[in-house]
This record gives structure tokens, C-alpha cells and sequence, in this order.
């Protein structure tokens, strides 16, 4: 109770109808384990923009969710970026570079086909959407169009509704090959082509894949006019030691 009073008591005593009052207890008492107050108010908004309950706020947390975000933006960035409520105004602000799929209740150890990680992605879509970002729905998963009697297939299709474009995902269970920027730019200039509307942005690919080489995927996606991405994903959280590491090398 001091630790709150200490950390909120500017905003004790405000009307009821504040957002302060949106959040519970149990809320609070994993928000003010945060010492930064910059990264406290980004989950404060998060939570309510999201509607998170206090378990997903935890994993959001422990996932070291802020600081992927922080990643691929510096923190004057982030700080406009909480300023609109944690809203994406351009595409480098949705994308991370690691994904934790650990939700999925899947061993790390085991060998999974794309398939079968597509089907408990599906199984447990909600956490899905909340480990992508803000503003996602999902549209197909194996979405099939036909060229030229050739059937080709997106692995998993959705539209984000703050940046008003299609995105893309195809899914690897190995390390990030070359090849695989030409097939979802493939994907990418179908999507544009035929189910693009008016007032609708380019689409974006995001490749999912094991590991992958900074260098080699700059190589893959150089010259091409899509926006792609390639992201690590992990199945699950990382260890004490990862996170401590993760965060020296942020810091």
C-alpha cells in the first residue's frame, strides 16, 4: 500500500470516471513492481487499450514485450508512441524482432511442421493477436488463390485496422533462407493486386522463422518494393539469464 501511494498519489483523489480507475488492484500490484515510469504508464494504457487481464499483463511483462518494442524504436519513439495511446502511425512500430509463442504450451526440444504450429496458433488465436500488436484481425489461414492452375497458399492472413493494410504471415520452422523473402513477396504483390480496396495501404509480410542472419535477410529483401520483415519467434519465455542478457545488450 506504500509502494502505491508512493507511485500514484498524484492521481488519488480523482474523479471516478478517470482512467485510473479503469484497472484493478491485482493490476496494480504488478504495475507498481516497474520501476520505470515511462514503461508503468506505456502498460498502464496497454492494459485498457487491450483489456488485458492481469495474467496476460503479467506474460506481456515477463516477455520482455516493452523493451522488443523498444528494439525497433528509440525511446523518444516510444514515447510518442505512448502518447497516442500506444496506436501504431507506421509500420516499423507493429514489427518486432522476436515473438515469444510460448502460449502455445509447445516443447522447444521437438521438431513441429508449420502445420501443426498454424493449428495451436488458431487454438489459442486471442493470445496470438495480443503477442502481434495492437489493431489485428484475422482474415484466412491458408489462404488459396490460383494462378495459371499453380494453387499457392498464405499461411496465415490478417489486416490491421490502424495502419490500413493486409499482413501477411508465413511461418518457417528453420533458420531464414534467401528464397523465402521471393515467396512472400510473391504473396505480397498478389494481395495488393486482388484484394487491396480503395483506401487501403500496401500490404506487409512478416517471415517467421528460427533464426535468422541480419545481413542475409537485408541481401533478400533489397530491391524488392514490398515491406517485409523477417522475426525470430521462440516457444517459450526466455530464461532469467536470457532476460538479463537481453537487457545489457538494449542497455
Amino acid at each position: 500500500m506504500r509502494i502505491f501511494y508512493t507511485v500514484y498519489k498524484d492521481k488519488i483523489g480523482q474523479s471516478v470516471t478517470d482512467e485510473f480507475f479503469r484497472l484493478s488492484w491485482t493490476h496494480y500490484c504488478e504495475l507498481i513492481k516497474i520501476k520505470d515510469g515511462v514503461k508503468r504508464r506505456y502498460f498502464e494504457k496497454y492494459v485498457i487499450s487491450e483489456n488485458l487481464s492481469v495474467r496476460d499483463l503479467k506474460r506481456q511483462m515477463y516477455s520482455l514485450h516493452y523493451e522488443r518494442l523498444l528494439m525497433s524504436k528509440d525511446r523518444k519513439a516510444l514515447i510518442g508512441y505512448e502518447r497516442r495511446g500506444n496506436i501504431p502511425s507506421k509500420t516499423e512500430e507493429l514489427i518486432k524482432d522476436l515473438y515469444i509463442l510460448e502460449f502455445l504450451d509447445l516443447d522447444e526440444r521437438k521438431t513441429y511442421t508449420e502445420k501443426e504450429i498454424e493449428t495451436r496458433i488458431l487454438d489459442d488465436l486471442q493470445k496470438f493477436l495480443l503477442e502481434l500488436g495492437q489493431g489485428f484481425s484475422f482474415v484466412a489461414r491458408q489462404k488459396r488463390f490460383t494462378i495459371d492452375n499453380d494453387h499457392f497458399y498464405i499461411d496465415l492472413l490478417f489486416y490491421n485496422i490502424h495502419l490500413k493494410c493486409y499482413v501477411v504471415i508465413e511461418l518457417k520452422t528453420s533458420k531464414f533462407r534467401h528464397e523465402d523473402a521471393g515467396q512472400i513477396n510473391f504473396y505480397l504483390n498478389y494481395v495488393k493486386r486482388e484484394l487491396n480496396k480503395e483506401g487501403d495501404n500496401e500490404p506487409i509480410g512478416i517471415i517467421l522463422c528460427t533464426e535468422k542472419n541480419k545481413v542475409q535477410a537485408e541481401y533478400a529483401a533489397a530491391g524488392m518494393s514490398n515491406k517485409m520483415f523477417v522475426s525470430k519467434y521462440k516457444l517459450y519465455l526466455p530464461s532469467k539469464e536470457e532476460l538479463e542478457r537481453e537487457v545489457r545488450r538494449l542497455l
